[in-house]
């Protein structure tokens, strides 16, 4: 049995990693999904933390992208809420928030965030703070010499 989603999925090395985005903003949402789109990966996306955990129950992630200030559920609540279940425990979780302050880092960490980030997020540190928080790179783009 793996140790977590990300391990699972290197059996299909083929396949793209999967990445959980949740945030209310549909605009953020799509900043990101183009980003990581074109870093190859494979984006999902729920609107707030409810969401998102109901779609990380039936479908495995390799990384969760999380805001903290949502409706339903936000970021914190959401992010006990994946380390409370053991089939979702290990997912790596990344933390976005405009707010800057060493507190709101660390109320991120004590909820159970991997790494934060300060929006607005550059693509640049977007894909290689994914990057570097899975564990391998997104799938080779067709016409690239990586």
């Amino acid at each position: 049995m793996p140790d977590s989603p990300a391990q699972d999925r290197t059996a299909g090395a083929d396949a793209p990693a999967k990445i959980l985005v949740v945030d209310d903003a549909t605009v953020v949402r799509l900043y990101y999904g183009q980003t990581l789109a074109a870093e190859g990966y494979a984006m999902a996306e729920a609107i707030n933390g409810q969401e998102g955990i109901e779609r990380a129950l039936c479908e495995r992630f390799d990384l969760c992208v999380v805001d903290v200030n949502m409706p339903v559920m936000d970021g914190y609540a959401f992010v006990r809420a994946l380390r409370a279940e053991p089939a979702t425990a290990a997912t790596p979780v990344l933390m976005t928030s405009t707010q800057s302050g060493d507190v709101d880092r660390r109320l991120a960490v004590e909820a159970g965030a991997n790494f934060y980030l300060v929006k607005p997020v550059q693509p640049a540190a977007l894909a290689a703070t994914v990057a570097a928080m899975i564990g391998r790179r997104p799938a080779p783009q067709e016409g690239s010499s990586a």
